[in-house]
């Protein structure tokens, strides 16, 4: 899968390994930054990821900030962006399964990496299942969407 990856720098190390541990996977990984441990704003990395996501130059994207809480935050004001931060895997598949994720956040102060890369495969391995009731719900979000735009 084509994937993009990004973290802050309180992500930086975690993104790295996941990057790497991915790419073994058999994944197409791009990293967007942090490219080191100085100091840095995760809406920067979290606006990369949204975009090459809703653009379509990535399937799929992983942001990695302290909490994954923030980036999923800013992730989420883009439309067509479905971003949830996830510590377990039955929520990173579900939420694929389910409401069609397309961003999984991470908080590199949460979890170790051994449960992220867990996480990350649940999520990258998950496919939306297109029932009637997840098509309808992910159809209302959509509305909301158009709403406030």
């Amino acid at each position: 899968m084509n994937i993009v990856i990004a973290g802050d720098h309180a992500g930086y190390d975690l993104k790295g390994q996941l990057a790497a541990a991915l790419r073994q996977d058999g994944h197409e990984v791009r990293d967007l930054g942090a490219f080191n441990r100085d100091p840095s704003d995760y809406p920067d990395f979290a606006y990369a990821v949204a975009k090459a996501v809703t653009s379509g130059s990535a399937e799929r994207g992983i942001l990695v900030c302290g909490s994954g809480v923030g980036a999923c935050m800013v992730a989420n004001k883009l439309s067509g962006v479905r971003a949830g931060t996830c510590h377990d895997t039955y929520s990173g598949r579900q939420g694929v399964e389910h409401d069609d994720m397309n961003i999984l956040c991470l908080g590199a102060r949460v979890i170790m990496f051994d449960a992220a890369l867990e996480i990350a495969r649940a999520f990258l391995g998950a496919r939306f299942s297109g029932e009637e009731r997840h098509l309808r719900r992910l159809a209302k979000m959509r509305e909301i969407e158009r709403r406030h735009e």
